[in-house]
């Protein structure tokens, strides 16, 4: 319903346009007898169809959607793809790290069961060598045994008796060695991982600290553009807010009230430290809070971990979200709730990641009034006014 009202107000200008540049034609074409009459006529009537083929060039490209498209500067880019470079390096040492400490917890459980079990076995393949031992010993008196068979029948029920006393005898000492063997090569294997641990540790460490390094360096490129674009985000600001309750559309074609509310959203940033106010988990929940009752509802830790995988500000993708489609109420394309692009995606996961993603290659750590001109020409100040509230919220 918002786009085709957009859609009819573009329609309506251009036709007015269309029509007042006929009408100065025709106001200002009167016919004459002379040659130089009609040459002039002529050049009057050709400009009046220049003039027209310009409006309806510039009625189409109002017609058409303004979709917002990731135009990426080469710096911007290099540096966006350096903080998933080094993140995602993080991430992959982390996870190293953590299977090899699993693995570490369990063959030190498997030794503990073991060596519980161990006192107990060592006591009953002593028991078994000494049946076994005295078995030997008095061989004698098992023939006698064996002899005093009143039938074949009992003879054979004696062999089995015999034979069931010694290969119990011989399963709980071979049972004693397995279990020894056992913890033998369980101790081998944990101390070449608690080797790999450690390695595994400092692997992290400088991932850790590298993707950090990146972190800072596009935070410190969004801050000293914010300190550049100051005076003319203030002026912006200033502007949109005198239109507080009108109505502009937006990159998605939709029509969008400017806000009431003051806009000032600040920086924020998604830190490592999974123990921090502002680790992925903490930005899950206020982001989850920010979208309840919407159909991006829960994907709050998916916005999380893009930001910090893609290096962006965690606010920033569900603010636009907010702006262009009602936090995905109303997309024009699937699952496509940022009026990105000119397609759709498959589901709210892959959708959020490429726009995190191509927010932080195109547009940037966080929203500018640079990143508002490329997003939304048209009515950038109104969009960069609505945003920085969004943001202000969550």
């Amino acid at each position: 319903m918002q786009e085709s009202l957009a859609y009819s107000e573009k329609t309506d200008f251009a036709v007015d346009a269309l029509a007042a540049v006929a009408s100065v034609g025709r106001r200002r074409d009167t016919p004459v007898r002379s040659g130089t009459g009609h040459r002039g006529s002529s050049l009057k009537r050709a400009c009046v169809v220049a003039v027209c083929g310009a409006v309806l060039l510039a009625a189409s490209a109002l017609m058409a959607p303004c979709v917002a498209f990731a135009d990426t500067d080469d710096d911007l880019a290099a540096a966006a793809q350096e903080v998933q470079q080094t993140s995602e390096a993080y991430q992959a040492a982390e996870q190293k790290l953590n299977d090899i400490q699993s693995q570490v917890a369990e063959n030190q459980a498997h030794i503990d069961e073991i060596e519980a079990q161990l006192p107990a076995q060592r006591e009953k393949s002593a028991s078994s060598i000494r049946t076994l031992y005295k078995m030997r010993q008095s061989s004698g008196g098992i023939v006698e045994l064996i002899l005093s068979s009143e039938d074949f029948n009992s003879l054979i029920t004696t062999l089995q008796y015999l034979n069931v006393i010694t290969d119990k005898n011989n399963d709980e000492v071979a049972r004693l060695v397995a279990m020894e063997d056992d913890l033998q090569d369980t101790k081998e294997e944990l101390e070449k991982e608690q080797s790999e641990s450690q390695e595994a540790e400092q692997d992290a460490q400088a991932a850790l600290e590298k993707a950090k390094a990146s972190q800072a360096e596009v935070q410190q490129r969004a801050a000293e553009q914010a300190a550049a674009e100051k005076q003319d985000a203030e002026a912006a600001l200033a502007q949109a807010q005198a239109k507080a309750g009108q109505t502009y559309t937006n990159a998605s074609g939709n029509t969008a009230t400017v806000e009431t509310t003051s806009a000032s959203a600040g920086t924020a940033t998604v830190s490592f430290d999974t123990s921090s106010n502002d680790s992925v988990d903490a930005w899950a929940a206020r982001i989850d809070a920010y979208l309840v009752g919407s159909p991006l509802a829960g994907y709050g830790h998916t916005f999380a971990q893009a930001a910090l995988t893609y290096g962006v500000d965690p606010r920033w993708s569900p603010a636009i979200a907010c702006e262009e489609s009602g936090k995905g109420s109303y997309c024009f394309a699937s699952y496509n709730a940022w009026g990105w692009g000119g397609s759709g995606w498959s589901s709210w996961d892959e959708a959020i990641n490429a726009h995190v993603a191509g927010l932080a290659a195109g547009y940037g750590y966080t929203i500018s009034i640079q990143a508002a001109q490329k997003y939304c020409p048209p009515n950038w100040q109104e969009w960069y006014y609505n945003v920085s509230a969004e943001m202000s919220k969550i």
